[in-house]
């Protein structure tokens, strides 16, 4: 059984700085994608970025690019993401989960394992 804890969610004023982070279980860790979703009240799931197994390769939402960079380190099972500049409508409760297909995919049904969530909330 995988299992991911997130952390490092809090609250923030609009310009701040965060970095979540997100342990896997299980010796697997290094062989998969991981991505970072986050979840708004009222509103859907959204995809948020994404690192493939080995950290070469990263994927992210426009409306983050170049606030926000996800890392990863398979000798800690960790995964980050790093959140620069935080605005108000980055308040969300942030997921990780377990890219199982490598296709690089942004869709939340195609990853199978999430973490339980962890709270971000930036005021004005």
């Amino acid at each position: 059984q995988v299992q991911l804890v997130e952390s490092g969610g809090g609250l923030v004023q609009a310009g701040g700085s965060l970095r979540l982070s997100c342990v896997g279980s299980g010796s697997t860790f290094s062989r998969y994608a991981m991505g970072w979703f986050r979840q708004a009240p009222g509103k859907e799931r959204e995809f948020v970025a994404r690192i493939n197994w080995s950290g070469g390769s990263t994927d992210y939402t426009d409306s983050v690019k170049g606030r926000f960079t996800i890392s990863r380190d398979n000798a800690k099972s960790t995964v980050s993401l790093r959140m620069n500049n935080l605005k108000p409508e980055d308040t969300a409760v942030y997921y990780c989960a377990r890219d199982p297909t490598g296709w690089g995919l942004r869709r939340a049904g195609e990853y199978d394992y999430w973490g339980q969530g962890t709270q971000v909330t930036v005021s004005s």
